[in-house]
């Protein structure tokens, strides 16, 4: 929980030409991502023969390989395949806490009328 004690100040501030090229880059690094997934998905749709007269997509043949991998005893590509099937198992976390809820009320409400003084 941010409080006085563990706020961190600010090292220094941004020029505004400093922010304007952090957004220049910004932009760029969005756009070669577009880029990069528009591209990935074309290859996916893609049309291409299979080898035995036939055709496939490239999402096709990235399954079969997948398929074939996993046939082999490829652990990651049996798991690559059953995730994007959709059975992936659940994975379930434990956690045990002890809070005391009227000690942290407490606390909160402390902070609340100092903050309140501030800003009066």
């Amino acid at each position: 929980m941010a409080n006085e004690q563990n706020l961190i100040p600010q090292a220094h501030k941004l020029t505004v030409e400093e922010q304007s090229m952090g957004g220049k880059k910004s932009g760029e690094a969005r756009r070669n991502k577009k880029l990069l997934r528009d591209c990935i998905e074309m290859l996916l749709e893609k049309e291409m023969e299979d080898g035995k007269g036939g055709t496939k997509t490239g999402a096709e043949a990235l399954a079969v390989k997948l398929f074939k991998e996993a046939m082999k005893g490829n652990v990651k590509a049996f798991e690559v395949l059953r995730d994007t099937a959709g059975q992936k198992p659940i994975e379930k976390v434990q956690m045990k806490t002890d809070v005391n809820i009227a000690d942290s009320a407490e606390r909160l409400s402390s902070m609340f009328e100092r903050f309140k003084n501030e800003a009066d």
